[in-house]
């Protein structure tokens, strides 16, 4: 078993290898990064090809491009990218009589060889490596799946986060801590939570039909919330970028649909 990247999650892959007992190999561009235990380290890529699989965790698809090579047997590409480059990538394997696994990791280093490291993978469904990592879960055929899940997942995540730090800071300016505040922004987080089925419904019978919050008052609500953050002296791209995304969807005859109809601006 081969492990091409030494980075953080690159070397928590290969301590999880070697505590399933595997013989692994491992192999950096620079040689800053420190060797992991019990691990055998190699000078040039081709060496770690020798393997029967060799595991990558590189930076970008960039970086990963110009070492692949049909020496490689199976390849387990754990390099975060776009769809479209996962099934390059997977073309380029059929091409050379690779097999291959296209994965992304949803964890973080520290919990890489436990079951709350929850790692998704696409294409081949040969994924008896993928149980040193974690709980693998197969998306589907197409390789290029892992990725969209994976960015759609990040996105959710992301949009979480700002909007959370957004409020934070705007409490902030009226000296609420963020430990007076968060407790009650985690409960109303479970709460949307429990939203998102139907509202995922919604979207796919596009069906926005409401007699509960209708899309009028929510750009009411959310030019109100831009311009508060106006007022406390607070960047507004991110109240601003939502308002103005929702403000499109009323202007396209949405105003007394759900939210969910906000999907239609969306999809254009």
């Amino acid at each position: 078993m081969s492990v091409l990247g030494l980075g953080r999650m690159g070397s928590a892959l290969a301590t999880a290898l070697v505590g399933e007992g595997y013989e692994v190999t491992v192999w950096n561009r620079s040689e800053d990064k420190p060797t992991p235990a019990n691990t055998t380290r190699v000078k040039t890529p081709e060496e770690a090809f020798k393997s029967d699989v060799v595991v990558t965790c590189l930076s970008t698809y960039d970086a990963q491009q110009p070492l692949l090579t049909n020496e490689i047997k199976t390849l387990v590409n754990l390099t975060s990218g776009t769809p479209e480059q996962a099934r390059a990538t997977a073309r380029w394997a059929k091409d050379n009589g690779v097999e291959y696994v296209d994965g992304v990791i949803m964890a973080v280093p520290q919990q890489i060889g436990t079951p709350q490291a929850r790692i998704l993978f696409s294409g081949n469904e040969n994924h008896h490596v993928l149980d040193a990592f974690g709980e693998p879960f197969h998306v589907g055929e197409d390789a290029g799946l892992a990725a969209l899940y994976d960015l759609a997942l990040l996105g959710i995540m992301w949009a979480t986060f700002g909007g959370y730090l957004q409020a934070v800071a705007l409490m902030g300016t009226e000296g609420i801590a963020p430990e007076q505040f968060t407790p009650m922004a985690a409960d109303w987080l479970n709460e949307l939570g429990a939203m998102l089925p139907e509202m995922g419904a919604e979207t796919r019978s596009k069906s926005y039909e409401t007699d509960v919050s209708a899309l009028d008052i929510n750009v009411s609500g959310l030019r109100m919330l831009t311009d508060a953050n106006r007022e406390q002296g607070l960047d507004t791209t991110i109240p601003q970028a939502l308002h103005d995304l929702f403000e499109r969807a009323q202007r396209s005859g949405h105003g007394a649909h759900s939210i969910a109809s906000v999907i239609e601006e969306i999809r254009k």
